[in-house]
């Protein structure tokens, strides 16, 4: 039994590389759904029948326990899924719950009312879709009072990511920061609310400026992975190998996840 890993794309390989240093001990099965990215510009039913799909092939893999590392999937398909879909012995969890921690300095199971935070002024980077399911700032709201959250949505990262294009998913970058500092001049944390944008953290931070805290999600799921194993070892397997597979071409999705993060990853076919 293996720890899944979804995404539909290469950008849920930065919360891999984050857990797997987290918990060498731990064997992850890595689905890529590459043919079908980016999900960010999907309909809803499209993103939940992609990520079921892809979740039930993780299952089939042996990994009981499933992490979307997927925004979209994540903010449009997740609270579907576990209300008609995951049956009681599998989990499935999704990656806004250690960011919305992080930023709100309270546990998920802290029901108690709103409360201010200290910061006040948020951007939000993230897909089409990440953006028009409003649910980080559903959360968000849940949780913490009098926090301006502006959401940038950030077409053609995704794509010039997928596409191995570091030039232009640069200049996207740069570009769509620009567009929300018309809107939000001086924001004081940003959001990175897609697994793929950690690849462009560098480009993100220097549009902003430094004085701007920039979250990233791969490190707080992976400590929040490893609390949740420590309080459910039964979701823990033997092995230590870890497996990627992808429903798009093995070859060039293993060249462009290698070019990325600069060390070889070999994917095989779905």
């Amino acid at each position: 039994m293996a720890v899944g890993v979804f995404d539909s794309g290469l950008g849920g390989l930065t919360v891999y590389e984050a857990v797997s240093k987290r918990l060498p001990e731990v064997a992850f099965v890595y689905y890529g759904d590459n043919a079908h990215a980016p999900y960010g510009v999907r309909t809803p039913d499209d993103i939940y029948n992609l990520t079921c799909r892809g979740v039930q092939r993780l299952w089939d893999e042996g990994c009981d326990l499933v992490i979307l590392a997927c925004n979209t999937a994540s903010a449009a398909a997740l609270k579907r899924m576990q209300e008609h879909w995951i049956p009681k012995d599998k989990r499935v969890l999704g990656v806004f719950v250690p960011l919305i921690e992080a930023l709100t300095e309270r546990q998920w199971g802290d029901n108690s009312p709103p409360r201010e935070v200290a910061v006040k002024h948020v951007a939000l980077f993230a897909t089409p879709a990440t953006v028009a399911s409003r649910a980080f700032q559903r959360e968000l709201a849940y949780r913490a009072i009098g926090v301006d959250v502006e959401a940038q949505p950030c077409g053609g990262v995704v794509d010039a990511i997928e596409a191995g294009d570091e030039i232009l998913a640069e200049a996207l970058v740069r570009s769509h920061v620009e567009a929300l500092k018309r809107r939000m001049p001086h924001p004081e944390a940003a959001i990175l609310g897609c697994t793929h944008y950690p690849l462009m953290q560098k480009t993100f931070q220097e549009a902003l400026g430094p004085q701007v805290k920039v979250y990233s999600q791969a490190n707080l799921v992976a400590e929040s992975l490893a609390d949740y194993l420590t309080r459910k070892p039964e979701f823990l397997g033997p092995g230590t190998v870890s497996k990627f597979i992808t429903t798009g071409d093995a070859a060039s999705v293993s060249m462009h996840a290698t070019q990325f993060l600069r060390h070889r990853i070999s994917f095989e076919a779905a």
